[in-house]
């Protein structure tokens, strides 16, 4: 399997997190790539390749040009006003007001965002586009029939059209998606396993259907994002029917969380996909710090296998996973388990 990794990421090594009422140190950190890098290269499944420079036009056929102007310039509008912290959204358009691109650096992140746990600061874009440019050159190679990895620091699933929040700025995956229908592809399936709703992905895409979405998450009502993912979210106009979401509570088991995996893998055999990318996010973990879910290291062979039978050439994409000493082997285990079903 060809896999792509950037050191660009350590350039995104935020201080603070809002969580709690308490800035805290951000869950989503550099060291979650590094052990992801370790544990990929010591099973011996990979070929490590550098990222490829696709530049901003690839990324702008997906997001907003407006919202990603917003992305290059933040830090340093933040610095400008003399601000000593890191720039963290504090207000948001509510139901009923206007809904307009303030010139001030407060309102724009709160135009631009939908949560307050991501701060901005300096590497942040530098990181997200080079995250992104390592999701668009293991596309590249699945384009050519290949399975591929990106190893995407900073995650992207909750990242919008034009929002960033939960750790996402540059949604990879949706970038991914329209790089390979550009490239000639008529149909694309996004499978998201990550333990959190892919908001991002679903917003992108809920009202078309040259790409399907599938995704198995803890339940909106209990977790974030809250406010996306509900099962009755099944797509609009075009893309009615297009979107798919399977809900689980607290304690959910591997076998109980399989169930919507090979439902999910069934609609994706029969639809006449011509790629599949997967969200990788391994937060599904029984001790994960911030989800309720109870998979094992083992249960994530299982895990690639199964994603294996639909024999569809495959992107993985890293997403989400925090406890982090664990999210390597964890990791490994889906490629793994991916690599050696027949």
């Amino acid at each position: 399997m060809k896999a792509v990794y950037d050191k660009a990421h350590w350039q995104r090594h935020p201080k603070t997190e809002l969580d709690g009422g308490q800035l805290v140190t951000p869950y989503e950190s550099p060291e979650r790539a590094e052990y992801v890098k370790s544990s990929v290269t010591e099973s011996g499944i990979a070929q490590w390749l550098d990222p490829k420079d696709f530049g901003l036009a690839a990324i702008t056929r997906t997001h907003d040009a407006a919202y990603i102007d917003f992305l290059t310039t933040c830090w340093q509008q933040w610095q400008d006003t003399g601000k000593a912290g890191e720039a963290i959204p504090a207000v948001w358009p509510g139901r009923r007001m206007q809904q307009v691109v303030p010139t001030d650096i407060d309102g724009q992140l709160g135009y631009y965002s939908f949560a307050a746990e991501s701060s901005i600061s300096d590497g942040t874009w530098e990181a997200a586009y080079a995250s992104c440019q390592v999701a668009l050159t293991a596309a590249e190679q699945v384009g050519h029939g290949e399975h591929a990895f990106g190893l995407c620091r900073p995650p992207g699933h909750h990242a919008a059209f034009d929002y960033f929040g939960g750790y996402c700025f540059i949604n990879n995956a949706a970038v991914c998606a329209q790089y390979l229908l550009d490239q000639g592809d008529q149909k694309i399936a996004i499978l998201d396993v990550d333990f959190h709703h892919g908001n991002g992905t679903q917003d992108i895409f809920y009202r078309r259907a040259d790409v399907h979405f599938f995704s198995l998450h803890g339940d909106p009502l209990l977790v974030f994002p809250h406010f996306s993912g509900y099962e009755n979210e099944i797509g609009a106009g075009p893309g009615e029917g297009a979107n798919h979401n399977w809900v689980y509570g607290p304690g959910t088991t591997f076998a109980q969380w399989q169930v919507g995996l090979n439902e999910a893998l069934q609609l994706i055999q029969a639809g006449g996909f011509d790629r599949l990318i997967i969200s990788l996010g391994v937060d599904t973990f029984e001790h994960d710090p911030i989800s309720f879910f109870k998979l094992t290291t083992d249960d994530y062979l299982s895990v690639g296998a199964a994603i294996a039978s639909v024999q569809l050439p495959t992107l993985f994409l890293l997403e989400g996973g925090y406890a982090v000493e664990a999210i390597g082997v964890n990791v490994a285990k889906v490629l793994i388990g991916f690599e050696q079903q027949p």
